[in-house]
C-alpha cells in the first residue's frame, strides 16, 4: 500500500517527465497529484481493469471494486489528455472484454469486441476528464481540506457522469458495468434506495478517491489519515436502510419452462409454449397470479387460437390470471415485444417494450451496418418498435410493474414503475441465447439493485434461469435451479413506500455530473503563462 503514501513519490520535486517539466512539490503546489511514469501507470490500468471485471459475476467479488477504482485513479492522475485516453482505453478494454464475453456466445467475436471497444472508448473519455481534474483542480484548490474532500467529489462526479453518458448514448446506451451495479452483495447496497445505482457509483468512487488523496496529500500524519478514512467509511455504513413499507402479499407462481427459447435453437412453433405449460403447476393452491418469462407464449394469442386455448386452460386450472410475453403485431405490421395479462375473459392489458435492444431486437441505421457486416446483420430479420404504453399493469387486484429483459438497466423505466404505483415488479426475461455464460447472473444482480432502489419486491423470471424472487431489501426469498423446467409459488410482499431514489435520483445524478464538469472547466488554465 505504499503507493498511496507520500513515501511512494519521494523524488517528485524538480523531476522532469517525458511530457514536460514538473512543478516543485511545495505547499500549495499541484505536483503531489503529478502523473506516474508509464512503467507504473500501464500496470495500474491493467490491474484496475481486471479487478473491476472480477467484481461482477462471475465471480462477483464486489470488494474488488474498491482497489480497482483506486488503481484506475492513480493511473489517470495528472496525465496529459492523450496519454490518459490511451490508459483509459487500455483499462476499459481489459474490463469490458471479459465482462461481456457473453455477447459473442452466438454471433461470434465481432459484435462482442465491437461493443467492448466502444464502451472502452467511452471509458477513455471519462479517464481524460478525471486526469484533467487531478491536473487542474489542485492548482485552484490549494488547501489540504479542499484536496482531500473537494477534489474527490469532482472526480466522483465526472466518473458518474461518464456512466450516465455511456448508459444513454448511442442508441439508448448500454448501462452495464457501473460501479454501483457491482455492489449488489456489498455493505453499501442499501444506499441505492437513497441515491439510486448511479448515486451509489458516486459514493463508492468518492470514498476511494478520498482515501487516495489522504495517501498523497502532505501535512497529515499517518494516524490521522487512517482515522479519517475509517471515519468516512463508518459514516457511510452508519446510514440506516431505507424503511421500506409493505402491506400484504400476493401469491405468485413463477414458471421457468426451460424450453428451446434461444434464437438459434431451431425450435418449432409452439415448443416454448408447451414447455411453459408443462412446467406450470396447475395444482398449486391459492395462487393469485401466474408469471411466465419473456416470449413465453411465443405469439399473439388474439391471432393464434391454439395459444389462446393453452392460456385459457392454464387460467382455468390455476384459477388465476397469467402475465406472459409474446411477439405481437399491429394491423399496420409493426412488431412489439409485449407483456400481456390474460384472464378468464382473455386479453386484459399489455405493455410493449419501450427499449428494444439495438443489434439484438432491432438494427439501427440498418442500411449502414448492412454494408459493414452483411452476414451478421442479415441474421436479424425482424425489427421491434419501441412501445408507448405505461409499464404498470393492473392484474389480480394489484398494480404490477413490468420489465422485459434489458428494461432492467434503464434508469428512467425503473423510476416510471414506482411513480406509476407498482406494488411489485415482474422482470420477465429470456436468457436462452446466453446459455452457459455469466449474462443471466449479471442481469439478476442488476435486478436485485432495482428492487432495493424502488423498495419493491421483484420476481426475476427467465426462460432458463437465473429465476429468483427478491424482497425490497435485496434478499432472495425464493429461487429455482437454472436450466430446469420448474416453477416456484411464493408469497411476495407488496411495497407501498416511495424511496428517495425514485423521486429525485435522476435529478441528483444530473446535477452531480454537470457540477463536476463545470468545476473542471472553471479550473481549466484558459490563459497560458508567458515567461
Amino acid at each position: 500500500m505504499t503507493v498511496l503514501g507520500t513515501a511512494a513519490r519521494p523524488a517528485r520535486a524538480g523531476v522532469r517527465h517525458a511530457h514536460g517539466p514538473s512543478t516543485p512539490d511545495v505547499p500549495g503546489s499541484a505536483s503531489v497529484f503529478a502523473a506516474l511514469p508509464l512503467g507504473q501507470s500501464v500496470p495500474l490500468s491493467v490491474i484496475g481493469g481486471l479487478l473491476f471485471a472480477l467484481s461482477f459475476p462471475s465471480p462477483g467479488w464486489w470488494f474488488l471494486a474498491y482497489p480497482a477504482v483506486a488503481c484506475l485513479l492513480l493511473a489517470a492522475m495528472g496525465q496529459r489528455a492523450r496519454r490518459a485516453s490511451w490508459l483509459g482505453l487500455l483499462a476499459g478494454a481489459v474490463f469490458w472484454v471479459p465482462a461481456i464475453s457473453w455477447a459473442g456466445r452466438y454471433l461470434g467475436p465481432v459484435p462482442w469486441f465491437a461493443l467492448a471497444l466502444l464502451e472502452a472508448a467511452l471509458f477513455a473519455l471519462g479517464t481524460v476528464a478525471i486526469a484533467l481534474a487531478y491536473r487542474w483542480v489542485p492548482r485552484v484548490v490549494t488547501s489540504t481540506a479542499g484536496r482531500v474532500w473537494g477534489l474527490p467529489a469532482v472526480v466522483a462526479a465526472l466518473w458518474t457522469g461518464r456512466e450516465w453518458f455511456s448508459g444513454s448514448w448511442p442508441y439508448g446506451g448500454f448501462a452495464w458495468g457501473r460501479v454501483g451495479l457491482s455492489q449488489s452483495q456489498g455493505p453499501f447496497t442499501h444506499l441505492a434506495a437513497y441515491v439510486g445505482v448511479l448515486g451509489l457509483s458516486f459514493v463508492v468512487v468518492y470514498c476511494v478517491a478520498v482515501v487516495v488523496s489522504l495517501g498523497l496529500v502532505g501535512g497529515v500524519r499517518l494516524p490521522m489519515r487512517i482515522a479519517t478514512a475509517g471515519l468516512l467509511v463508518s459514516a457511510v455504513l452508519a446510514v440506516p436502510a431505507w424503511p421500506t413499507a409493505v402491506h400484504g402479499t400476493v401469491r405468485i407462481e413463477s414458471v421457468q419452462g426451460n424450453g428451446p427459447a434461444g434464437y438459434f435453437d431451431r425450435a418449432q412453433p409452439g415448443d416454448v409454449l408447451r414447455s411453459q405449460v408443462a412446467a406450470t403447476d396447475v395444482d398449486a393452491r391459492g395462487v393469485d397470479l401466474v408469471v411466465w418469462p419473456e416470449a413465453g407464449a411465443e405469439y399473439d394469442p388474439r391471432r393464434e387460437p391454439v395459444i389462446a386455448g393453452a392460456l385459457d386452460a392454464v387460467v382455468q386450472s390455476v384459477g388465476a390470471p397469467i402475465v406472459a410475453g409474446a411477439v405481437t403485431q399491429t394491423s399496420s405490421g409493426v412488431l412489439h415485444n409485449t407483456s400481456f395479462v390474460w384472464g378468464a375473459d382473455g386479453w386484459q392489458a399489455s405493455y410493449d417494450k419501450k427499449r428494444p435492444v439495438p443489434f439484438g431486437e432491432y438494427v439501427p441505421d440498418r442500411w449502414f451496418y448492412s454494408k459493414l457486416a452483411p452476414s451478421l446483420i442479415g441474421l436479424l430479420q425482424r425489427d421491434y418498435t419501441p412501445g408507448t404504453k405505461p409499464n404498470v399493469l393492473p392484474v389480480a387486484g394489484i398494480r404490477a410493474g413490468v420489465m422485459i429483459c434489458f428494461d432492467v438497466v434503464d434508469d428512467g423505466l425503473t423510476a416510471d414503475l414506482a411513480r406509476g404505483g407498482a406494488q411489485v415488479i415482474l422482470a420477465q426475461t429470456n436468457n436462452a441465447d446466453f446459455d452457459g455464460t455469466d449474462e443471466n447472473l449479471q442481469q439478476l444482480e442488476i435486478a436485485r439493485m432495482r428492487a432495493v432502489e424502488t423498495g419493491r419486491s421483484l420476481v426475476n423470471i427467465s426462460t432458463v434461469g437465473a429465476s429468483q424472487v427478491i424482497d425490497p431489501d435485496g434478499r432472495t426469498i425464493d429461487r429455482v435451479p437454472a436450466y430446469t423446467a420448474t416453477s416456484m409459488v411464493t408469497d411476495v410482499p407488496l411495497g407501498t413506500s416511495t424511496t428517495p431514489a425514485t423521486v429525485a435520483s435522476g435529478d441528483v445524478t444530473l446535477m452531480l455530473s454537470l457540477g463536476g464538469l463545470l468545476v473542471l472547466l472553471a479550473c481549466a488554465p484558459w490563459r497560458r503563462r508567458h515567461r
